[in-house]
């Protein structure tokens, strides 16, 4: 049984993981930064979830959520970086400063606030594991609209490598790459409706929901954490077999009712 920690774990894929994790015995702790939010999740997640509300911009912050885990649990084995938003679908001169802002430090200042308190706390206790969450960009795949986000997703991919060469003795490091899941996070920012049925189209071939993704990342945030481990959900043969099967699938993805096999 480990302990986990998983940031941005109130929505989207950090609460299925969260919730995964709890199915399968693990002790988990789980922040996001909307109090509401927060207190829903706290009511919805099995008694022994610690769910607090914690800013990743705000590193103080983060070492709270820490120490509370500690306290709860007795430690931290593995630590996933996962909050992270995206914004308006815009070049960047039209985006506004404080968006550009918040997208910069919520995603990348925010695994580095992450990394920096887990590293310290692993450290000290003699080991565990962080995973930062790749995204949109990561690979270096450039999608117009999204410099931001992308870069702050490259980013991050930069720094988990790097960590990978400098973490202390007993401590490691790796990525996990959950490929496209159907959050408001994938559908945000589309004003065009033409523009978002083409991207849906997509999306029906390639995304998946949480409840399929959110298991199986879950299962392997435990047994891969190893330094350097790259884990990736959307793989190249993947991603050939979606698009072959394509003209034989009636998948919607964003349907409560669609399929999604």
């Amino acid at each position: 049984m480990s302990t986990v920690v998983v940031t941005g774990g109130t929505r989207g894929i950090g609460l299925g993981v969260a919730r995964a994790l709890l199915d399968r015995g693990h002790r988990v702790a789980v922040c996001g930064s909307d109090s509401r939010r927060v207190a829903r999740v706290r009511e919805e997640l099995p008694g022994e979830a610690l769910v607090r509300a914690a800013d990743v911009t705000d590193r103080a912050q983060l070492r709270e959520l820490w120490d509370a885990a500690v306290h709860r649990f007795g430690s931290v084995d593995i630590w996933i970086n996962n909050a992270g938003i995206s914004h308006a679908r815009n070049p960047l001169w039209r985006l506004p400063v404080d968006e550009v802002e918040a997208v910069v430090r919520t995603n990348l200042l925010g695994v580095i606030n992450g990394c920096a308190v887990a590293l310290a706390g692993m450290a000290e206790a003699g080991g565990g594991h962080i995973w930062n969450m790749e995204g949109l960009g990561s690979d270096g795949r450039v999608v117009p609209g999204l410099a931001v986000y992308g870069t702050s997703k490259r980013g991050v991919t930069y720094l988990t490598e790097a960590l990978a060469r400098e973490v202390p003795a007993g401590v490691s490091v790796g990525l996990l790459s959950p490929g496209m899941v159907a959050t408001d996070l994938l559908s945000h920012g589309y004003a065009d409706p033409a523009e978002w049925a083409r991207a849906r189209r997509v999306f029906d071939i390639l995304a998946d929901r949480v409840d399929t993704v959110a298991p199986w990342l879950a299962e392997r945030a435990i047994t891969r954490a190893r330094n350097g481990a790259h884990v990736r959900w959307l793989t190249g043969p993947r991603i050939v077999g979606r698009f072959a099967l394509a003209p034989f699938r009636d998948r919607h993805v964003f349907d409560k009712e669609g399929s999604d096999a």
